[in-house]
């Protein structure tokens, strides 16, 4: 799962050394581990091998260590912590990445769901809002789904 992940952010615009300064407000890299650690934390537990993946994968992909990896992730907490609503991390997603690349963050997002087995209410939801905001259709959140978990049979009318 996290090989994809890994994949992925190296492939957002503006990887590379996270000591780049930018614009947080329009750092694709940090929305999407907000949006990440937001569908973490969505059924209320957040498991110690979801957070240390992803700070492996921040890691791999950034070249973040140390205190610079702790920064990174704190703001991305912080972020997810403070948003009122997603559009502020989905807006910049979609505005930095093309339509196979949103279509593989749902993908990612799925592998998050899953990583405990399990999905919840609040974490399907949270996904579905997230792919609509970027604007990956119902067809491809639905595969994507079943791509990551694919032991269940998520089939929905209409495919």
């Amino acid at each position: 799962m996290f090989e994809r992940l890994i994949s992925f952010l190296n492939d957002i615009p503006g990887a590379g050394s996270g000591s780049e300064r930018r614009d947080d407000s329009e750092d694709p890299r940090l929305a999407a581990a907000a949006l990440m650690v937001h569908v973490m934390d969505a059924d209320g537990v957040r498991l110690d091998e979801e957070r240390a993946a992803l700070r492996e994968a921040l890691t791999r992909a950034y070249g973040l260590s140390g205190a610079e990896l702790e920064r990174f992730v704190a703001r991305a907490e912080e972020e997810a912590r403070e948003a009122v609503d997603l559009y502020a991390f989905t807006s910049v997603l979609k505005r930095h990445l093309d339509e196979q690349a949103r279509i593989e963050f749902i993908g990612i997002m799925w592998e998050i769901v899953f990583a405990d087995g399990e999905m919840n209410e609040l974490e399907d939801n949270i996904v579905w809002r997230v792919a609509e905001l970027i604007g990956v259709d119902r067809r491809d959140r639905v595969l994507m789904r079943r791509k990551a978990d694919p032991s269940k049979d998520d089939s929905e009318p209409g495919l």
